[in-house]
């Protein structure tokens, strides 16, 4: 060890031994800078790592962002000056400097690495670190951990987050010799040998603590702290979102998503009664006939007109992962990213105004085939006790009346509970990952390629018994982060989009084997005499953003296509809906009376002047809702006064705020469909006692 070493720790060993309120403050406020500028440095990481998303935003709104994080950061700084604090009232607490830089180091080491994963986490899912965070470790982590390694530079993040921890701990060592006072003659001065009097650790605790207070709760004014809707004073979501703080999001996520209270469940905001009259006003039409009242919120015989039945026997769901409708061509895009769906498009019928219920396959799923909405709190719900009830979907309705059933599936269907859900709603053949053999393609994380699912869907299709009628469900996969996909790709990669091409030549895959499934489809019997019900799980960010629920990612087209649909009901339609609608709409084409209770409508079947309407809710766990019509969406945050846009979309996509007062029906239709829907779900009657399998279907000959 050289003198120089030797010295060095003795003077450390001196300092920690006499420790004084001053220097103590000093490498406090030392600290809370240094944390302060690492936390600025990452949003500017975020902002320019994510730079597509700022479009034409000026340079002030961004100033503005970051001053709204600047005061989301300081709450987080408090928390890591706690200890420091708290020391104050200890003269040994004091001088234990050596564990005060650990605790730093490790401190911001943490939410470095938060930072670190939030830049992909963002460009993903157009949001700061939330529930999804831990819904996915909720699964199988072999495969996450698959997900992460094969999809994202996991490895350059992982080294360059020892280093910075390592220049971590050397800045926190640097700040403690920078606050210590100077020596004098190699020996401390008498004012710095002096312990300190503890009416002024005292004092400078108090004082402290009222700076801390204040800086946490973020402002002076009376009222809640700040709270993330804080961050929303701009017009870009962009800016809006990076003035957030993903530590501090992520806290709140796991608040809500591990409370054993249900905390983040939609709470009542008028009386039930109202509530249910108002929904039932709402869904029913003049050909729903209202059953069980007393007991069911909106169980009904639905009758659907005979002249809007067509002649089927068949349904068959193509479930489209992250099928976005901003890149689909039928619906504006000029990308030609989905030449195939553009085609099928002009033989069906096409919504142009559809959504996805949320922004999560698994929401997608029991959206769309058990036809109830995505709540808050419930937003994994075929992973709940809650999820273990009966629906009134697909399953429900066809099982009983003698239908055979079939899910295709590129993965396992352990992941998101699929198997438990759909064997408990009454579908009992499935054709996962492990039954493929010698696939084209095995993504190392997923399962097999969309080519191979679809060519297992076509030959087990064409193995059914042509004497029973059927459903299907075909989920793909290829589209999906890490984007594995085949060496040799049938298609062009997209190029010169930006950060998207990955995603949208993934996209183009999946719509390449598409157009090859139905090829095979056209060939066999069973096509004369089937709906096919094309629509995607969720969409994906744009660079774009339009409003704070991102309604590209909502966004996201529905195609039917069956014998006779266009000579009845056109090519477009423009009545407005999202996944909830599918069941009743195919029910409505299949005709016959049926007892459902279904969340949604038959959207060929509406009261004249009805364009259709629809709730939506993002992943993520927070209570954020929106109600959608064909031309507004009124958004309503957590806390918050709810917002009310104009929107359009397709290919000149845009939003703008509405000034003034919001719609107060739409609020109190948004408010009441949760609030019946929640109720009904946790009081485990969200099916159908009976399903009427006696009542005969009208079917083709």
């Amino acid at each position: 060890m050289t003198s120089k070493d030797a010295l060095s720790r003795k003077q450390f060993s001196s300092r920690f031994a006499n420790p004084t309120v001053k220097n103590h403050l000093a490498f406090t406020l030392l600290s809370a800078f240094a944390l302060l500028v690492l936390y600025t440095l990452l949003r500017v990481a975020l902002l320019v790592y994510n730079r597509e998303l700022i479009g034409s935003t000026p340079p002030a709104v961004f100033v503005e962002a970051f001053y709204n994080g600047l005061r989301f950061d300081l709450r987080v700084v408090v928390y890591a000056c706690i200890p420091l604090l708290l020391s104050l009232l200890s003269v040994r607490a004091m001088a234990a400097r050596g564990l005060h830089r650990l605790w730093l180091t490790g401190f911001a080491s943490i939410t470095l690495f938060l930072g670190l994963t939030e830049l992909d986490f963002y460009r993903e899912f157009h949001q700061r670190l939330n529930s999804l965070v831990f819904q996915y470790f909720q699964e199988d982590t072999k495969t996450v951990l698959s997900m992460l390694w094969n999809g994202f530079p996991v490895g350059r993040y992982l080294l360059a987050w020892a280093v910075a921890t390592w220049l971590l701990y050397q800045l926190f060592k640097g700040l403690d010799l920078l606050s210590q006072p100077k020596l004098q003659s190699g020996m401390q001065s008498a004012a710095s040998r002096a312990t300190a009097p503890w009416h002024w650790r005292i004092t400078a605790f108090v004082v402290c603590l009222l700076v801390a207070v204040i800086a946490a709760r973020g402002h002076l004014r009376q009222g809640p702290p700040l709270r993330w809707g804080d961050a929303y004073t701009t017009d870009s979501m962009f800016a809006n979102q990076l003035g957030l703080n993903g530590t501090l999001t992520l806290i709140s996520a796991a608040q809500a998503s591990l409370s054993p209270h249900r905390d983040n469940t939609w709470k009542s905001t008028m009386p039930d009664q109202q509530a249910l009259e108002t929904v039932r006003k709402l869904l029913l039409t003049p050909h729903d006939q209202l059953v069980d009242a007393d007991t069911a919120a909106i169980r009904r015989d639905f009758t659907p007109p005979a002249d809007g039945t067509l002649p089927i026997r068949n349904v068959v769901v193509i479930l489209m992962e992250s099928f976005a409708g901003h890149f689909v061509g039928a619906l504006g895009s000029p990308l030609n990213i989905t030449p195939n769906f553009d085609k099928l498009a002009k033989e069906g019928l096409l919504f142009d105004r559809f959504f996805s219920n949320g922004t999560h396959t698994h929401q997608g799923m029991f959206a769309t085939m058990a036809c109830f909405p995505n709540l808050p709190s419930f937003e994994y719900l075929m992973r709940t006790p809650e999820g273990a009830h009966k629906f009134s979907g697909l399953p429900q309705l066809l099982g009983p009346r003698g239908y055979d059933n079939l899910y295709v599936y590129n993965g396992n269907f352990q992941w998101d509970n699929q198997s438990g859900f759909f064997s408990n709603q009454g579908m009992t053949n499935f054709v996962g990952r492990e039954d493929f053999v010698n696939p084209v393609f095995m993504d190392p994380t997923w399962g097999v390629s969309d080519q191979d699912m679809f060519d297992r869907g076509a030959a087990e299709l064409a193995k059914l018994p042509s004497d029973k009628p059927f459903y299907a469900l075909l989920q793909t996969l290829s589209n999906h982060t890490p984007y594995a996909l085949p060496k040799n790709l049938p298609v062009e990669p997209v190029q010169g989009v930006g950060t998207e091409d990955e995603h949208l030549t993934a996209m183009r895959y999946s719509d390449w084997a598409l157009g090859q499934f139905f090829e095979k489809a056209k060939k066999e019997p069973y096509y004369k005499d089937t709906l096919f019900v094309i629509v995607g799980d969720h969409g994906f960010g744009a660079s774009e953003q339009l409003t704070e629920m991102d309604l590209f990612r909502f966004n996201v087209p529905l195609l039917l296509i069956a014998p006779g649909i266009q000579d009845k009901f056109g090519a477009v339609s423009h009545t407005l809906g999202t996944q909830i609608d599918i069941v009743p709409t195919v029910m409505g084409r299949l005709g016959g009376e049926v007892r459902h209770q279904c969340w949604g409508r038959d959207l060929l079947n509406l009261p004249a002047g009805d364009q259709g309407i629809g709730v939506i809710k993002p992943s993520g766990g927070d209570q954020t809702v929106a109600i959608v019509t064909p031309e507004r969406i009124l958004i309503q945050p957590k806390g918050f006064e709810p917002r009310l846009y104009d929107y359009q979309l397709g290919a000149n996509a845009k939003a703008e705020r509405v000034p003034g007062d919001i719609d107060p029906e739409l609020k109190k239709n948004l408010e009441a469909f949760l609030q019946t829907a929640t109720k009904s779900l946790l009081d485990n009657t969200t099916g159908v006692v009976d399903s009427k399998p006696d009542r005969k279907l009208v079917t083709r000959e």
